[in-house]
């Protein structure tokens, strides 16, 4: 079986697949998620140490 040239792997010229704004702002909000979720654990792991249940 003959691959035609071009069609297959890495080989060919990159396509762009979204605007660097729309990229900014995705990564903009993976960081705040990112932050909102330590935030959280850090309170929850304050909080249970405070009431001092039992681990």
């Amino acid at each position: 079986m003959i691959r035609a040239s071009g069609t297959a792997g890495f080989q060919g010229q990159p396509a762009t697949v979204s605007s660097p704004r729309l990229t900014n702002a995705v990564a903009a909000s993976l960081a705040v998620a990112a932050l909102s979720l330590c935030l959280i654990v850090t309170l929850t792991v304050q909080a249970t140490m405070a009431m001092g249940l039992p681990v």
